[in-house]
């Protein structure tokens, strides 16, 4: 069986759910999942796990994310973007100055609160808002803290704003271009949207679905997936002796003898022939207590 992360270039008008349901069929793999939903309007960087690589999922998922987007001006739709129907009145004035776009943009860096577009999949109240938004429910969405690391202007040409944004996890672009225009002013959606890169995941290391759909993946596995803990780069790694590590099979707590772990954080932890067997977490006396035992290919 494959296992390992893909790294997939999404193209325009796939779900996420389309391109797992694609790779299923590519791979004959059934255990695949992506780390991240990219609205079908939007296209660029998907990490998808394959078999044993999707207990790792959500330390991708929680990593930054890059976008380069294009906000029209002059009106706002329901979804946030262009695939949504316009709401309320097109602005009719004149268009705001760069030097005015540019004087608004500090306001929506760093740490701030975002109320999510009503067509997002987030829950209220147990039900995704996009399908109370298809039936007409009018729902009070709450605001959430999201964080803005850099927000720049690229380029502008009225009524189109190119922007760069470095967001952490949970922030949605298209509320970002809607909270934009009405800060100017002047309404705005999200007219396109391609995000560049996941964590240290970038284009650059993505594969096209026709790309991977014409050649026989099995076989060139080892050149097309990246190791299942790819996903784990930021995290310290240890590497546990013979003794240690089938304490570590057997769920028990390691007393460590190296000194470079703080005993603080989430470690990576491998086998003392380089194998990943999992993640631990600092128990309170000190001790690294397994949080998620990673079987090596040899072990099941």
């Amino acid at each position: 069986m494959l296992h390992g992360l893909l790294i997939i270039d999404k193209g325009i008008g796939w779900t996420s759910h389309d391109v797992v349901a694609k790779l299923r069929r590519i791979t004959g793999v059934r255990r695949i999942g992506h780390a991240g939903t990219l609205d079908p309007f939007a296209t660029g960087v998907l990490p998808v796990a394959v078999g044993k690589a999707t207990r790792l999922l959500q330390y991708v998922t929680a990593e930054d994310k890059h976008y380069l987007t294009v906000v029209a001006l002059g009106t706002e739709t329901d979804s946030g973007d262009l695939t949504g129907r316009p709401i309320g009145d097109a602005y009719g004035g004149p268009w705001p100055t760069r030097e005015q776009v540019e004087a608004v943009l500090p306001e929506f860096r760093g740490e701030i609160e975002q109320i999510p577009p009503a067509f997002s999949a987030i829950k209220v109240d147990g039900e995704r808002l996009y399908r109370l938004a298809r039936a007409g429910t009018d729902v009070v969405v709450p605001p959430r803290r999201v964080t803005i690391h850099d927000l720049r202007l690229l380029a502008y040409d009225p009524p189109y704003l190119h922007l760069h944004v470095h967001c952490g996890k949970g922030t949605y672009v298209r509320a970002l271009a809607r909270d934009i225009g009405q800060r100017l002013g002047c309404f705005g959606y999200c007219h396109a949207l391609r995000r560049t890169a996941v964590g240290s995941f970038c284009v650059g290391d993505a594969w096209t679905l026709d790309e991977l759909a014409n050649q026989d993946v099995a076989a060139n596995w080892p050149r097309i997936a990246l190791h299942p803990d790819a996903g784990l780069r930021g995290v310290p790694a240890v590497i546990l002796g013979e003794a240690d590590a089938v304490k570590w099979y057997h769920g028990r707590l390691i007393r460590p003898t190296f000194t470079h772990w703080q005993g603080e954080e989430l470690a990576r932890v491998y086998n003392y022939q380089g194998a990943f067997i999992g993640l631990g977490i600092p128990d309170p006396d000190g001790a690294l207590r397994p949080q998620l035992v990673f079987a090596t290919e040899g072990e099941g």
